[in-house]
């Protein structure tokens, strides 16, 4: 299959995931194996309405933070290190079916377009609105994107 456009929506996510699912094959060329991956994109989505387990002081949050997110926003391109977890997050699947977590990532982000209540404050951003927590889902999911073939 030729390279997919880079997410820019959860809805390209979701057509994103329609696409993996035909996929014969999907490697990412990190240390992570795929189902690590979508684990992690999926844990991160889920922590935005459950919360997260280890956030960043408050004064990062409306600092440093808020400025990266502010930054991530305005070059609609999110740069981070694609093996750093999420802080206190469970440990991550090392198997190499990857396939459960393509149902698993479509789960959190069909979860997270049907919440129409209060957000969790991202650990580094801080409190988000529903449509900044989106953008910032669909660029972290697309940043992942930079490390994944798809086959």
């Amino acid at each position: 299959m030729a390279d997919a456009p880079k997410v820019q929506s959860l809805d390209d996510v979701m057509r994103w995931l329609d696409r993996l699912e035909r996929a014969s094959q999907v490697t990412s060329t990190t240390t992570w194996p795929m189902a690590a991956v979508l684990e992690h994109l999926a844990q991160s989505v889920d922590m935005s309405l459950d919360g997260f387990p280890q956030p960043k002081s408050a004064l990062f949050q409306s600092t440093l933070g808020a400025a990266a997110f502010a930054v991530f926003k305005l070059r609609g391109q999110m740069t981070h290190g694609l093996t750093d977890p999420i802080p206190g997050a469970p440990v991550l699947p090392q198997v190499q079916d990857w396939k459960p977590g393509v149902a698993r990532l479509r789960a959190a982000v069909q979860r997270f377009q049907r919440h129409t209540g209060a957000l969790q404050p991202h650990f580094a951003y801080g409190a988000l609105g529903q449509r900044d927590f989106a953008v910032a889902h669909a660029l972290h999911i697309a940043n992942h994107q930079d490390a994944i073939l798809v086959a």
